[in-house]
């Protein structure tokens, strides 16, 4: 069953907003306007469809209001420094893993802690050093390791800056445990910057261009001229056109919750996704929709 929006996603949404003027601007009447703007989108929009639907509306009305094409931007940057600072860390402690690719897993979603959709101060360092002996909640994994070593394409649809950086690990002990390079892998940004999600800009910086046989497509971020919507034709044709398809974070769950045959990989971080996936706060996924 597709995810619905939950009235704490209300909440959630006017959160970012309050937070993304604080980043913006020190002008209070700007400020004001924006989250009335925000709540008007609010109270206009149907509450029936998922969260993300509504808040790429309400993100795209604040950005212009408040003149920033990307209030998240130094953000991002720094995000995307600090796990390049951590890949040698992440490397080590999948090479010294029972199961590498399991151990890859489990590093891509520390790296899903960077999420400011949903968390104000995430800990990365600490979050790195202790997913990997924690267990998953939901596990898929004897599936998910089938499916890799037999998979001849593949489709991620990635999530946040930084959090890439650990994604980029993940691919590379795919290809590793594979013994060979997939002959296509499809990497899919935001076309555009909404609050910290990865963007091609943040694919150049941490050069994901060194995995064999990489190209980046984009889904929108609620702009025309961006990319196709995630629940649009043209991207369930992506996914028919690979075998292994890869949904990273509780964005993207909540746009694909209800389409088959898509790999889940994230942290649980908001009691809305908890709920739906029946986990608690702080558990690791790894969950075949199929």
């Amino acid at each position: 069953m597709r995810m619905k929006l939950d009235y704490d996603c209300i909440v959630c949404i006017q959160r970012q907003v309050l937070r993304m003027t604080r980043m913006c601007t020190s002008d209070e009447k700007l400020r004001e306007k924006a989250l009335r703007e925000a709540m008007k989108v609010l109270l206009e929009s149907e509450w029936n469809s998922p969260p993300t639907i509504l808040a790429h509306k309400v993100h795209v009305k604040v950005r212009r209001i408040l003149g920033v094409r990307d209030p998240y931007r130094e953000v991002k940057v720094e995000s995307n420094k600090l796990a390049l600072n951590l890949y040698g860390k992440a490397n080590e402690i999948i090479s010294t893993s029972r199961d590498r690719l399991e151990a890859a897993v489990k590093v891509a979603i520390a790296g899903n802690v960077m999420d400011f959709a949903a968390l104000e101060n995430p800990d990365l360092a600490s979050t790195l050093e202790k997913v990997v002996d924690q267990g998953f909640a939901i596990n898929d994994y004897s599936i998910f390791r089938d499916r890799v070593l037999k998979a001849k394409n593949l489709l991620f649809f990635a999530d946040n800056a930084g959090e890439i950086v650990f994604d980029k690990i993940l691919l590379e002990t795919m290809i590793e445990v594979r013994g060979s390079p997939f002959e296509e892998v499809t990497f899919v940004v935001k076309g555009g910057p909404i609050v910290n999600d990865a963007t091609v800009e943040d694919v150049k910086f941490v050069k994901l261009e060194e995995i064999p046989n990489l190209r980046v497509r984009t889904v929108s971020n609620g702009e025309p001229g961006t990319g196709p919507d995630r629940r649009s034709k043209e991207v369930l044709e992506w996914m028919k056109a690979h075998d292994l398809v890869i949904s990273k974070g509780q964005g993207n769950y909540e746009a694909f919750s209800d389409y088959n045959g898509i790999f889940f990989i994230l942290m649980v971080k908001c009691p809305v996704v908890a709920r739906d996936l029946k986990a608690e706060i702080g558990d690791l996924i790894l969950k075949y929709g199929g």
